[in-house]
């Protein structure tokens, strides 16, 4: 059999496993098992694979069967244009996510009569925001994950700084790897805790993406996600409010004068998350729709 004969197989395989896009994910495993790109694999799809070569994207086509997602089998993820490592104990990141990144980048300018201070813009556009690179907050992200969030937002503001925290070691690692990775471990700082455990001084941004999936509702998610997602980075409780009800009550003691905080929520909770942050002191309350129209951050200032 030649390449792409093997490359047939397995996509109709894929196919009967009820992978949604088999013939992209069949494609990008043999690109990741050959060390080629698209065009290389193209080109080589007459000749046999070795005995070597099947055995790899055999390895590969099995775990996706079992709709382990392709970023997880070859380990990385692009998000906000960048390149993120990932292991078992980090959600993987998602597009839905690099809302909060747009979300903050477009809500920020800085006073021109305060050095220190930030307020909502909503009419500033986003390439303003990102070409102020005087731009210099500190930044505490909590359940730091893969630390993309963190990261992507170091990266458009030179010289931000931040700290992002994360219960589990496995996953702090991960991020401090990436940290490194993308030329930013000299502004990034990870560190192993449950929230704010650990945390001292105030900052003037703090961004979150906490469980938010109801935990009955869990077993109702795509395998990728209920099967090879880290669990405790998906059960947000009963309802799926619990990490906000925990967080929003601690936030002011952490935040800067005109302190920005930003959640991303799930399917309908932005009103609730909003009515929490009102509840807590938090003004301007704003909430960003992501490219779906769904309702998927909820931002505000502490008053």
């Amino acid at each position: 059999m030649t390449l792409a004969d093997t490359l047939r197989a397995a996509i109709d395989r894929l196919n009967i496993a009820g992978v949604d896009n088999p013939q992209l994910d069949a494609r990008l495993l043999f690109c990741h098992a050959l060390g080629l790109d698209r065009a290389g694999l193209l080109s080589q799809s007459r000749r046999e694979p070795t005995i070597p070569e099947i055995k790899k994207i055999e390895t590969l086509l099995q775990r996706r069967e079992k709709r382990e997602s392709v970023a997880r089998i070859i380990g990385q993820r692009e998000f906000w244009g960048l390149p993120f490592g990932m292991n078992e104990a980090t959600l993987e990141p998602r597009p839905d996510s690099e809302t909060l990144v747009e979300a903050v980048l477009s809500s920020f300018r800085r006073k021109p009569e305060s050095s220190g201070s930030f307020s909502l813009d909503p009419g500033l556009r986003r390439n303003d925001a990102i070409s102020c690179e005087s731009f210099a907050p500190r930044i505490l992200d909590l359940g730091t994950g893969t630390g993309c969030l963190l990261l992507a937002l170091l990266h458009e503001w030179p010289h931000a700084t931040g700290v992002g925290i994360d219960i589990a070691p496995r996953a702090v690692a991960q991020a401090s790897q990436n940290a490194a990775g993308l030329g930013l471990d000299t502004r990034a700082a990870f560190r192993t805790g449950n929230w704010f455990d650990g945390i001292t001084g105030k900052f003037d941004i703090i961004i979150s993406n906490p469980p938010y999936i109801p935990a009955a509702d869990i077993e109702t998610l795509m395998p990728e996600v209920r099967d090879h997602d880290p669990r405790a980075a998906l059960d947000g409780g009963a309802d799926g409010l619990e990490p906000y009800r925990f967080l929003i009550p601690q936030l002011p003691a952490f935040l800067n004068a005109n302190g920005f905080v930003i959640f991303e929520v799930g399917i309908d909770q932005a009103q609730d998350v909003a009515a929490l942050l009102r509840a807590h002191a938090f003004a301007d309350v704003a909430i960003h729709k992501d490219l779906g129209g769904i309702d998927r951050c909820v931002s505000a200032y502490i008053s």
